[in-house]
């Protein structure tokens, strides 16, 4: 099952440029990576060209205005900024001054200067406190990257940015009918595993659902938990984790709809057949002490051989490198079947784009804040980010050249195998905030067994349907 919007084999290859990846004597050329409209914009217009416009400085930049940029330093670290992307813009402009924040509590940092008028030029919004993207669209925070798509591409001025990156990073830059946002990354999200361990027990991936609880019991006679679930930051993993579940159950549609705010659309038969599902996992093959962690502690547990299979995203390799033992090896592992009668079949795997950077449109310095993401849409921008982070941008041949770990060369397989059998993005994290933040913490309650499902979808159900009705909130909505 296909839609407009998602991401080919063969799309990837051409669009995000990694044209061979070589995982063995005689392997096969792999694939390697990976909103509309509602109210009235409200996105404050990028102010006039400060210097002179040029198909170098297509956005007049003023050298001698200082440049302030924010990141999160979660998984990725800062460290793809302050020495990579920042370098690159004091290069193209001699003299200038960068201020740089690296961060984890993006939301408590940011949240009181939006509110005095004290805003950043480039902001990296991800983590637990980011920031929330569509109350920020709404108050005019959010500058318009139609210039930016526009422009002419660092590597080839005769290209313009939106000929040179994955086209879905542009559909998914839309807030309420503009392009706000740039999600940078394409990752694979799916349940991760040590492929050294499966190799040595002589295990295979399951591929039912059946097949999945076998192999929990055998791993639980060796001291194994099937699965974990962090109760301390990071447990929004888990809601994914069961959307795209849902999906793999009941197609696309089922996430689309939740998106679209669709009457009852958490309440479908797929939806509670996920939850029910990693509901009785949790229960049955996790350790409920697991919830007094945060997702690091869990992921050193993973590391640990005291948890087979792990929800998370392509970041994981790199945020837990310095802790990985030499016998551990990262692989992802599609979705088992749920159901006999599933919509998409064995080997559908979630890929999309995120880790999401605005530039602050009442920030000081709008044109610097622009070219800054330019930059990072170059090759040698996106070329340094991967070899820091061990992640795919959305840059056409943004990895070329780059040594890229077991990890996302096992994505890039799976992606493969999967064909156009992709499971789409929701999209509601970023459109609905509140929603999507009360989702995944009343999974607390529930993955303690304190919370029946149909209680649990009831709770989420209502909220989703307090936002419908909220006229205060702009409405998004998409087809694919």
């Amino acid at each position: 099952m296909s839609h407009p919007e998602e991401i080919t084999r063969r799309q990837l290859l051409r669009r995000v440029g990694i044209t061979a990846f070589a995982v063995g004597p005689g392997a096969s050329l792999l694939a390697a990576c990976a909103t509309g409209g509602g109210n009235t914009p409200s996105a404050a217009p990028t102010t006039a060209a400060a210097g002179a416009v040029s198909p170098k400085n297509p956005f007049g930049v003023d050298a001698k205005k200082p440049l302030e940029v924010v990141i999160f330093s979660g998984g990725y670290t800062d460290s793809y900024a302050k020495d990579g992307h920042e370098p690159l813009y004091t290069k193209a402009y001699p003299g200038v001054t960068i201020k740089h924040t690296g961060t984890q509590q993006i939301g408590t940092q940011l949240r009181p200067r939006f509110l005095a008028g004290d805003a950043p030029d480039v902001v990296n919004n991800s983590g637990p406190e980011s920031l929330d993207l569509a109350a920020l669209a709404n108050e005019g925070h959010l500058a318009d990257l139609t210039p930016l798509w526009d422009a002419p591409s660092v590597d080839d001025p005769n290209k313009k940015i939106r000929d040179t990156i994955t086209p879905a990073a542009i559909e998914n830059a839309k807030l309420n009918g503009k392009d706000l946002v740039l999600n940078y990354t394409v990752s694979h999200r799916g349940l991760w595993y040590n492929a050294k361990l499966f190799a040595t027990k002589g295990w295979k991936l399951p591929q039912t659902w059946e097949e999945f609880l076998a192999l929990g019991e055998t791993a639980k006679k060796e001291g194994i938990h099937l699965f974990a679930f962090p109760g301390q930051k990071g447990p929004y993993y888990q809601l994914w984790n069961m959307l795209y579940t849902a999906a793999k159950i009941g197609g696309n549609q089922v996430i689309i709809d939740i998106d679209n705010l669709v009457d009852n659309a958490w309440k479908s038969p797929a939806v509670k057949a996920a939850v029910e599902a990693w509901l009785n996992v949790q229960l049955k093959y996790s350790d409920k002490s697991y919830l007094g962690l945060d997702h690091t502690q869990v992921q050193v547990k993973h590391l640990q051989n005291k948890v087979l299979f792990y929800p998370c995203g392509s970041w994981l390799e790199n945020e837990m490198m310095k802790d990985k033992p030499a016998d551990f090896e990262y692989a992802i592992a599609p979705f088992p079947n749920v159901t006999a009668g599933d919509v998409m079949p064995y080997g559908a795997i979630q890929v999309g784009v995120g880790e999401n950077f605005f530039v602050g449109a009442k920030g000081k310095n709008v044109q610097g804040g622009l070219e800054y993401l330019r930059i990072m849409l170059s090759k040698e921008g996106a070329k340094d980010f991967t070899a820091k982070t061990k992640n795919l941008t959305i840059v056409n041949g943004g990895a070329e050249g780059v040594d890229l770990p077991p990890g996302l060369v096992s994505a890039a397989k799976a992606q493969d195998a999967a064909g156009t059998d992709i499971i789409t993005d929701a999209r509601f994290e970023g459109w609905y905030k509140p929603l999507f933040d009360y989702a995944w913490q009343q999974q607390n309650t529930l993955m303690a067994g304190r919370m029946s499902v149909d209680e649990y979808l009831d709770k989420i159900q209502k909220k989703a349907d307090d936002v419908k009705a909220d006229s205060s909130v702009a409405k998004q909505s998409r087809n694919s």
